[in-house]
């Protein structure tokens, strides 16, 4: 794939060897952005999710860039920063501030 700008979204939900196979066909000039959420992983039980070890195994490749995001980022209806809030409240996490 060269020449090409694509895009994987949804990451979390590609198993190991899905995610190293796309990672594994960039061209030349070739530009691939990865998004996923690694807290919403909806794989079979005992499937474990690429991206997680595609974060780790890649965090010192020269020319890779992650970026990360949080709560504070999310840009949707009032009741997505609500959710948020009860499922931190249930994992007894901090919430966050209603925007």
């Amino acid at each position: 794939m060269d020449h090409a700008f694509v895009i994987l979204d949804e990451a979390q939900n590609a198993t190991r060897s899905q995610l190293k196979m796309f990672l594994t066909r960039m061209g030349r000039s070739a530009k691939f952005i990865v998004t996923g959420d690694i807290t919403q992983i909806d794989l079979p039980p005992k499937t474990p999710s690429g991206l997680p070890q595609a974060m780790e195994v890649l965090k010192d490749v020269k020319g890779i860039e992650f970026i990360y995001l949080d709560d504070k980022d999310v840009v949707r209806h009032k009741l997505v920063t609500d959710i948020i809030n009860a499922y931190k409240k249930h994992n007894n996490d901090e919430p966050v501030e209603t925007q």
